[in-house]
């Protein structure tokens, strides 16, 4: 592999890549750029009165910013077989480390979860991290679905089943809902029988509800989204906050760096609740101007998977969109009082470099997937013209 393209301004074979992986590689470096120039405003003014040092937070974002790039470029130039060869034992190695942060003393408990190992002063949280190898990985499963014994897919399934209890366990609410809606959603897409798909949701269902049922937080948290302002100073606080910073954007926004919500009175406003800062500071435009990359990305990821002839490559391409795309709009319906308030970050916006790097491998793969399927158009054109030159 040619050094000069692991840095993403000297890949000189993004030229010979087709239209929808050029778009999607643009598309990935600008939502990148503007998630680090709203992360600078959001994390500022916290990184100022914790650590008196304002760029404390993004001079460490951007570390993890230069790791998931150099993984984003060797993912985009290696073969997708050769990335999915190993996806099992990264999901298997993954699920054990999840099972470490339950055991006390081992998992670090920040807020009353325990979802991080610390390795140093590296923080490893591998629910995060499992979101690519979990898309692989299903894609693997489903898309040879009907060439696999029951024992292997009852497996397969079962290692799934662990995975989505393990971080409901830490407990991480949110992470396990989007992964097991995602798993689900690629399984949809791969055409399983609905019995199995139906009993499937049926039981994930009834997981969530055993969850907040024993979990006094959780049933706070659903019952303050309904009305935040009956207890705006307890448990509808984080939503109420949010609210008045989107609200205070109007249409154009407060102006860059001038959001008063981030002033320590949104919490988790470089993480959970960013896309609030993002709103009161660019309003309504700088909102919908997101949406519409969300959109277009979405789209775009879509074009992939219908033009994907291989069904592994078609489901990664789905699975890579819903939780791009899927997680962004879940993020924005809880700052926005939409869905309940919950923990997820904003792909490329939100402090955290597990988070950061899972996204810039998903990103990579759904590129890997459109050069692969653009590259599979050339080649059958090339070898028909080859054989009418030797019928002429």
């Amino acid at each position: 592999m040619n050094i000069r393209s692991l840095i993403p301004i000297f890949d000189d074979s993004v030229e010979r890549w087709g239209f929808e992986a050029r778009m999607l590689r643009w598309l990935t470096l600008i939502w990148l750029f503007f998630g680090l120039v709203m992360l600078f405003s959001a994390s500022y003014p916290a990184a100022d009165s914790n650590y008196n040092d304002g760029l404390y937070y993004i001079k460490r974002q951007f570390i993890w910013v230069v790791l998931g790039l150099l993984t984003f470029n060797i993912i985009v130039n290696l073969p997708i077989r050769k990335v999915a060869g190993i996806s099992h034992w990264v999901v298997l190695f993954l699920l054990f480390l999840i099972i470490l942060t339950l055991i006390p003393g081992l998992g670090k408990r920040t807020l009353g979860a325990a979802r991080w190992i610390p390795l140093g002063p590296i923080p490893l949280q591998p629910s995060e991290l499992m979101k690519p190898f979990l898309v692989l990985q299903s894609a693997r499963l489903f898309g040879s679905w009907d060439r696999l014994s029951w024992g292997v897919r009852l497996a397969w399934l079962g290692v799934f089943g662990l995975i989505i209890v393990g971080i409901l366990g830490q407990p991480n609410l949110s992470t396990s809902a989007l992964c097991g809606m995602s798993i689900w959603l690629m399984a949809l897409s791969a055409g399983l029988p609905y019995k199995y798909l139906g009993s499937t949701a049926v039981g994930g269902l009834l997981l969530a509800t055993l969850s907040i049922s024993f979990r006094e937080y959780q049933r706070k948290r659903i019952m303050s989204f309904l009305n935040p302002w009956a207890d705006m100073r307890d448990t509808g606080y984080q939503l109420v906050q949010s609210l008045l910073a989107v609200g205070s954007g109007g249409q154009f926004g407060t102006g860059f760096g001038l959001s008063q919500q981030k002033l320590s009175w949104l919490p988790f406003q470089d993480t959970d609740f960013i896309f609030a800062v993002l709103a009161e500071e660019f309003g309504f435009v700088g909102c919908s101007i997101l949406l519409i990359m969300l959109l277009s990305y979405a789209t775009l990821g879509l074009t992939v998977a219908i033009k994907a002839t291989n069904p592994i490559h078609k489901i990664i391409a789905i699975g890579v969109t819903i939780f791009m795309v899927g997680q962004s709009f879940l993020h924005i319906g809880v700052t926005t009082g939409a869905l309940p308030t919950t923990g997820l970050p904003l792909p490329m916006f939100s402090y955290g470099g597990n988070s950061m790097i899972s996204s810039l491998v998903l990103s990579s793969l759904l590129i890997r997937v459109a050069r692969e399927s653009s590259e599979a158009d050339v080649v059958p054109l090339r070898r028909e013209a080859y054989t009418n030159r030797r019928r002429n």
